[in-house]
């Protein structure tokens, strides 16, 4: 097991882009993994360009994946015009989930909603809610990258060998 760490973290300070992707791509399927509950609620309540803002969102999700992975390139400089269009899809993306939440809000407060709707409306509101959260974190991540990569790096990945100490000269001078 403390191999298996050792050689974890030895990946990690090779790669620590890594973190920023893997936050991207777990918000990413979080929304794909309730993307029924979304559906069903653009279903009931029909509110302006909600099914617009689900497909952007699903779109603009898979496009922030792509420019994670093209803005942090193996062992290069960052390639800033995709850390750009990253935070651009982000904000666009960030931009229709509120965008839903307000159509949600208008929905309710209109008085609009079902009794047997409501429950799932609410665990819309609920995923919406996560995402934004989980898409600011993960744009945490990405603005403090250049941070923790110093970090990660201090920590120590060598391997102590014990018999290098004890190794012998080897004579050449025969040859």
């Amino acid at each position: 097991m403390p191999e298996f760490i050792r050689k974890f973290f030895v990946g990690l300070k090779r790669k620590p882009q890594n973190i920023a992707l893997t936050a991207v791509i777990v918000s990413f399927i979080w929304y794909s993994f309730n993307l029924t509950v979304i559906s069903f609620t653009t279903t009931r309540l029909q509110g302006n360009n909600m099914g617009l803002t689900g497909f952007a969102i699903m779109l603009f999700s898979t496009l922030a994946i792509v420019c994670c992975l093209n803005a942090f390139p193996y062992r290069k400089k960052v390639n800033k015009p995709m850390l750009v269009l990253l935070f651009v899809m982000i904000g666009i993306v960030l931009f229709c989930d509120v965008h839903y939440l307000n159509c949600i809000a208008d929905k309710l407060n209109a008085g609009t909603i079902t009794v047997e709707s409501l429950p799932e409306v609410v665990q819309a509101r609920s995923v919406m809610t996560v995402h934004i959260i989980l898409l600011g974190i993960s744009t945490l991540l990405v603005v403090t990258l250049p941070v923790y990569r110093k970090l990660i790096r201090k920590i120590n990945t060598s391997v102590a060998v014990e018999s290098n100490g004890e190794m012998a000269a080897i004579d050449i001078s025969n040859e």
